[in-house]
């Protein structure tokens, strides 16, 4: 005879612990016991020591090689100061012999050009002016600077026949500054008027303030400015 049909049974529920509570959910492993303070931040890196100041630039040194030694023995002590600035020699010379030492200096050392000509006001100095000029050798490729102090009331020698371009450097140094040259062919202004009162490159005089008798006279104005 058949089997006598079973009745269904229900899916056997899960079986609680020996303690009757529900099991906990996995956790992650303990880690190590935690620090009582958080762990300190690595110390910065010292800060290097500040590099030691650098020396002072010497712009100026004193001159003593072949070229100065040989206007020295032409000229003994015409020859005032002989200095290196900024890698440019100059020859600080007496006015009195400015000719021949212009002369000199293209004939034999064969500094053929002119290359600039200008002056400086110092107003509180016994010689007031420097006139400065730049000469440039083509055969050596090299400049050479001649310094010459004036006082006020002083005048110089005319270079024009020795460099020809003076011709136009010394009126626009007598026009700005008010030093004449000795033996100049054309001894008059060349930037401003020739009846303009005072040489606008001097230290004393007042830039905010022109000629105002020159400027109404020709222009019909008060003021320049």
């Amino acid at each position: 005879m058949a089997d006598e049909p079973k009745a269904p049974q229900s899916p056997e529920s899960p079986k609680p612990d020996s303690a009757g509570a529900k099991s906990a959910p996995p956790t992650a492993p303990a880690s190590a016991e935690a620090a009582p303070f958080p762990a300190a931040k690595p110390a910065a890196p010292a800060r290097p020591a500040p590099p030691p100041p650098k020396p002072p630039v010497v712009m100026q040194i004193p001159l003593d090689n072949d070229l100065t030694k040989r206007y020295r023995e032409q000229f003994g002590a015409a020859i005032l100061d002989a200095i290196e600035d900024r890698k440019q020699p100059y020859l600080v010379i007496a006015a009195t012999q400015l000719a021949e030492i212009a002369r000199y200096s293209r004939d034999v050392e064969k500094f053929d050009l002119l290359e600039d000509y200008t002056a400086v006001d110092w107003p509180r100095r016994e010689k007031r002016f420097d006139l400065i000029a730049i000469l440039y050798s083509f055969p050596h490729n090299m400049r050479l600077r001649l310094k010459i102090p004036l006082a006020a009331d002083e005048t110089a020698a005319s270079l024009v026949e020795i460099w020809p371009t003076a011709n136009w450097l010394e009126r626009e140094i007598f026009d700005m500054f008010g030093i004449s040259f000795n033996g100049h062919p054309d001894m008059k202004r060349i930037l401003l008027p020739e009846e303009w009162q005072g040489h606008p490159l001097r230290k004393d005089y007042d830039i905010l303030q022109q000629d105002t008798a020159w400027v109404r006279e020709n222009l019909g104005i008060a003021s320049g400015q």
